[in-house]
């Protein structure tokens, strides 16, 4: 993967501490950008059409922004831009970021001994040739019971209030209380790298 890194400038439009790890893990240069936009103004019913919307919305936002200082295509080599989104649902219902430590503490009280699922999507934007593809991905997640002093913890450290349904699983302290993950943890976390490679190639 990294004899691929020249051929192309990669923008990450997240300005996320967990995808610019998965990124980075999965050997590529890249530089970031992020997208100042209302995502509480977009609403789907479905999760699913939810983040794919969520993506397109930060795509357009950061590529409008892109060209005011840039035009790719006078670039040589292409310019491609991942953008992505994740959401938690939990009974049927769509979670977001908590918007408050009591939320986000009702949140992992739900998860204990219970399941939740994670919804990502990816969508690539190749700058030069305008081409893009995008798709979404699943993963289920079963939980142990979780504690309250560690709920107390997480909510003192503050971290969870950035996270899609307050659900850090990759977490020290909430490790020990995922009983199982069916998919990627790397989807969990807001970038899957099996789906962001194939998607780069496809635009390429």
């Amino acid at each position: 993967m990294e004899a691929n890194a020249p051929q192309f400038k990669l923008i990450l439009g997240s300005s996320s501490t967990a995808r610019k790890k998965i990124l980075g893990d999965m050997g590529y240069e890249f530089t970031t950008m992020s997208a100042d936009i209302d995502e509480k103004a977009i609403r789907k019913e479905k999760p699913e059409d939810l983040v794919m919307a969520l993506a397109e919305a930060k795509a357009d936002a950061i590529i409008s922004k892109f060209r005011k200082t840039e035009n790719p295509e006078k670039v040589l080599n292409p310019t491609i831009l991942v953008a992505a989104d994740t959401v938690v649902v939990y009974e049927g219902v769509i979670r977001e970021k908590p918007s408050s430590e009591a939320e986000a503490r009702q949140f992992m009280k739900d998860y204990a001994n219970g399941q939740a699922a994670t919804v990502s999507s990816v969508l690539v934007t190749n700058l030069t040739t305008g081409s893009r593809r995008g798709e979404w991905d699943k993963v289920e997640i079963y939980f142990h019971d979780i504690p309250d002093q560690v709920i107390d913890k997480l909510i003192e450290e503050g971290i969870v209030l950035y996270a899609a349904g307050g659900l850090i699983i990759e977490h020290p302290l909430v490790l020990p209380y995922i009983k199982e993950v069916v998919g990627s943890t790397d989807s969990v976390m807001g970038l899957p790298k099996a789906l962001t490679e194939r998607l780069i190639k496809e635009v390429l």
